[in-house]
């Protein structure tokens, strides 16, 4: 049959059955599991473990009160993992596709391009979430964070995770242009990822950092996304250290939502089963 002759129906049935095929393959990569599934909750446990002997983050003169290091580290960890979940994981994985051929062999056969991309996006929701369960899992029990018990807070944290994730895979697939080769793709993805996670507020205090350095790292999405999750999991009182002393979820909303569009925008005009220079 000819491409497109298939309905939606067709390629929605289709593109679920991929999500279980990409599932498994991400899944058989080693490299892969690491430093995109297991790396943060390896983060989680090492600055808990190495920072409690700080004491508590937050605690008064007297040493009283505040979180425990693991509980302030929490946050930050689940946003690294949907950055990481989403723009490196298919930033890197569709370079590598296109590189190795994959893609121009897809591009032979009926499969819609629909398809393509449910297949990605589910493979993405389905490992991030497990990778957040598995973090909620380890704070709680293993080192006694108290998880939020609000209704709110949880609904808060469902459109943050949701929007966020979202706009991260398709910013996974805008970048994935960049790489010229598959070999290249990780050299070329890794780096900026990393220097974004240290100034958008995972790893270091936010408020630490200078000024110039907080309104760089305001331009990009992980810096809403952190300063989201913190409003689910930090205690009220953390809001005040916060830019404008507010939490500003309305901010987180429109600043993931302005990436999305973008990310839209450019993955509509650059994606390509084959690449026109190749």
């Amino acid at each position: 049959m000819k491409r497109g002759s298939f309905g939606l129906g067709y390629a929605l049935r289709l593109g679920a059955s991929r999500i279980a095929y990409e599932t498994r393959v991400y899944f058989r990569q080693g490299d892969t599991i690491f430093f995109t599934f297991l790396f943060p909750v390896v983060l989680l446990g090492i600055f808990s473990v190495a920072f409690q002997g700080m004491g508590n983050v937050g605690a008064g003169p007297d040493g009283s009160g505040g979180i425990s290091q693991a509980a302030y580290y929490l946050p930050g960890m689940i946003s690294a993992g949907i950055l990481l979940s989403g723009v490196q994981n298919l930033g890197v994985d569709i370079a590598v596709e296109r590189g190795d051929g994959t893609l121009k062999r897809l591009g032979g056969t009926p499969l819609p391009v629909l398809s393509y991309f449910i297949g990605k996006m589910g493979q993405v929701l389905v490992t991030s979430a497990a990778q957040i369960l598995i973090l909620l899992l380890l704070a709680r029990f293993a080192f006694g964070v108290e998880l939020p018990t609000t209704a709110e807070a949880w609904l808060t944290f469902a459109w943050i995770y949701l929007l966020g994730i979202v706009t991260s895979a398709i910013l996974g697939i805008a970048i994935s242009r960049l790489p010229r080769s598959g070999k290249s793709a990780t050299a070329v993805v890794i780096p900026p990822l990393l220097v974004l996670q240290f100034i958008s507020g995972v790893y270091l205090p936010f408020n630490n950092l200078p000024d110039w350095l907080q309104t760089v790292a305001s331009v990009f999405p992980l810096k809403w996304i952190a300063q989201g999750m913190r409003a689910v999991f930090l205690p009220e009182t953390f809001e005040s250290a916060e830019a404008g002393g507010s939490w500003n979820l309305a901010g987180v909303a429109i600043a993931l939502g302005i990436w999305l569009v973008a990310g839209l925008v450019v993955s509509r005009l650059t994606f390509r089963w084959i690449r026109k220079d190749g």
